[in-house]
């Protein structure tokens, strides 16, 4: 073509844009009317410009007839106000230990701010979100988390006690799925309630998987600060069975900080999702480059 009959840099642009959603029109046929169970953290969390393009993508996956379900964490930000408030915390196995005056901060910080922050940028963007806990409707109801230790030199197991740290006993869905079929999003904090009404502090990724398994959803999206699973050598492995990653994490080819995740997300396909989905949340439209196009953007586990 010569540079005459080119079109104009405009409309270039546009036709790309045109194409790319031509493209997704397959993908929002076969996920209208599912459910997406979204954890929300990291980066993505705490960069503005991330935090408003991800509130877009949520209100856009709505608007497709997708239903998501946003969780999220809240780690660095419940630090921060610890800090501020001059209360001393503890980790244990990347836990933090939790006592009473702790809790509080810690549902004040989550329950609090941080929800009301992204359900304001999701309202911004045109969305209708609406904060909850675990709390709300007893959605997550807890149980409380123990952690057992073994000493080095008498090899003797104790039992850590890592105070209102819970894990989900069950998950009430019922307020989700009435959620289902309106147009509200529904952004939940990861606090759980115990058996005589303790407030309990649960791991973000945890509660996500929960929440997935008991929606059975087509997707869980967890949006982390790393590509994906890689293999030895460096390379995204684009997709895993569940029994492929447990090959991995027994090899280890999946390791550290990674091997929880994987377990949350193997636990959740087991329990009814479609698949799980670890997805770099520092990438721009990433849930909608999963979503929506072949290559996707992060690591798919499936069932075997």
């Amino acid at each position: 073509m010569s540079k005459a009959n080119q079109p104009p840099p405009e409309r270039s642009v546009w036709h790309d844009k045109a194409k790319t959603l031509s493209e997704a029109l397959p993908y929002m046929r076969r996920f209208a009317g599912a459910t997406f169970v979204v954890k929300y953290g990291g980066h993505a969390m705490g960069e503005e410009h991330l935090a408003n393009l991800f509130a877009r993508d949520v209100v856009l996956l709505k608007q497709v007839g997708i239903n998501p379900v946003v969780v999220h964490g809240g780690g660095p930000q419940i630090s921060s106000m610890l800090d501020r408030l001059k209360v001393q915390s503890a980790f244990v196995d990347g836990l933090r230990v939790t006592d009473q005056a702790t809790v509080e901060i810690v549902e004040m910080v989550l329950s609090g701010s941080i929800n009301k922050q992204l359900v304001t940028a999701i309202n911004v963007a045109g969305g209708f979100a609406v904060g909850l806990s675990g709390k709300d409707g007893n959605l997550i109801r807890a149980r409380k988390l123990t952690r057992t230790t073994r000493d080095p030199d008498s090899a003797i197991e104790k039992v850590l006690d890592l105070g209102f740290v819970g894990e989900p006993a069950e998950i009430n869905p019922h307020i989700l799925e009435f959620f289902a079929s309106s147009d509200i999003i529904p952004v939940v904090a990861p606090i759980g309630v115990g058996p005589k009404g303790e407030t309990y502090n649960i791991n973000a990724d945890t509660s996500a998987g929960a929440i997935a398994g008991a929606l059975r959803a087509a997707r869980m999206l967890m949006l982390t600060d790393v590509a994906g699973v890689l293999d030895k050598s460096g390379k995204l492995i684009a997709e895993l069975t569940v029994g492929q990653a447990k090959g991995l994490i027994k090899d280890g080819t999946i390791k550290g900080g990674m091997i929880p995740k994987m377990e949350t997300c193997i636990q959740a396909v087991e329990n009814g999702v479609e698949a799980a989905v670890i997805v770099d949340g520092r990438v721009e439209h990433a849930i909608l480059i999963e979503t929506f196009t072949e290559s996707g953007a992060g690591t798919l586990i499936k069932r075997d």
